[in-house]
């Protein structure tokens, strides 16, 4: 049985095009003419993948490679076979990944599922929901009153639109994603099993016990933003929760209500942000990254993985550790530690 291949190149390239494309310097023009036809791992390669390499930590896979064509830095050109096409650039992985967007458009944003195009005689769109020309509504998708969604949008199979939504064109929403009390700009990618505008945590303590704080806020979240697969968007108690324009949120993150996350942030899988947390533009989290409610993280700040944030961060500062502190603090203290712990090894061993 034939293994299936889901990602087919749009078209061949040859080595030369390539070149143009990511501006790299090809070492010898009698190799332009190859033609790549696939990406490959450097330790796995073939005879018309492009490969790349970065640094000389994995230089030493340069002389046993397979490839049609190896990008790398200038430095690592002499030592890649004189067979291979040779793309020598400061970026290799950057490059990479450009001709890996010319090669696989279609991986950029997912399709739809079944297949179907216009509204599936299988979902649910409400009679008064605006729906522009070229929009996709999967089988088993609901779309409830009032929602307004743009040009060239897919809603996957049994993905939920909650009354009132607005999606812009071009997004796409996953199967399985819950979507209400929310505005969407343009090109959003909301991955599988996302919920978004679902209540924020708020309860208040009562004679009877704990009481519900309604909220009655929004989601918003701008253009091209991108979220990964089962991660949850609470919706503003009072003012809203915002997403800025560019971010790129990986699997099972949680934010919650209130907070306001500013341009081109990149926030890794496993991160918690509690309430009315604000993230300036630009700013980097690891995985497992988790912050303490109303705090601000500056501008282009950078928080290691598995860092707890409990102070504000200054703007272009990196921190780590839990509590989390200026990152060469946490590593002062962790060196510090680890000292401490092999001075008492020794010390037993010298009365043994």
């Amino acid at each position: 049985m034939k293994e299936p291949d889901f990602f087919a190149p749009a078209r061949l390239y040859k080595v030369t095009e390539i070149a143009v494309m990511t501006g790299a310097r090809l070492v010898n023009a009698d190799h332009g003419d190859r033609v790549v036809g696939r990406l490959a791992s450097i330790a796995e390669g073939g005879a018309d993948a492009l490969v790349f390499v970065e640094g000389r930590r994995n230089a030493q896979q340069l002389a046993r490679v397979k490839a049609a064509a190896v990008l790398c830095p200038e430095e690592l050109a002499e030592i890649v076979p004189e067979h291979l096409a040779i793309l020598a650039t400061p970026k290799p992985q950057a490059a990479f990944a450009a001709v890996a967007r010319m090669l696989y458009p279609a991986a950029l944003r997912p399709p739809a599922v079944t297949g179907e195009s216009g509204l599936s005689s299988r979902a649910f769109v409400s009679e008064d929901a605006k729906l522009e020309a070229g929009v996709i509504v999967e089988a088993g998708a609901v779309i409830g009153a009032g929602a307004v969604i743009g040009h060239g949008t897919i809603i996957a199979p049994n993905a939920v639109v909650g009354a009132g939504c607005v999606i812009g064109r071009e997004c796409y929403i996953g199967a399985n994603v819950s979507l209400q009390y929310a505005v969407l700009g343009n090109r959003v990618i909301i991955h599988p099993g996302t919920q978004i505008g679902q209540d924020g945590f708020g309860y208040l303590p009562g004679p009877k016990g704990f009481e519900k704080n309604p909220q009655i806020g929004r989601v918003i979240i701008q253009d091209d933003v991108e979220i990964g697969a089962n991660t949850t968007v609470d919706r503003g108690a009072l003012s809203d929760t915002v997403i800025g324009e560019g971010t790129k949120i990986d699997n099972l993150v949680q934010i919650a209500h209130n907070v306001h996350i500013g341009r081109g942030c990149i926030i890794a899988g496993h991160c918690g942000l509690s309430g009315s947390v604000t993230l300036g533009d630009y700013v980097m989290l690891g995985g497992r990254v988790g912050i303490a409610d109303h705090i601000t993280i500056g501008e282009r700040a950078q928080l290691a993985a598995s860092s707890g944030v409990m102070d504000d961060v200054p703007a272009g500062e990196r921190w780590a550790g839990s509590p989390a502190k200026p990152i060469r603090q946490a590593f002062r203290e962790i060196a510090a530690l680890r000292n401490l712990v092999d001075g008492a090894r020794k010390g037993r061993k010298a009365d043994d």
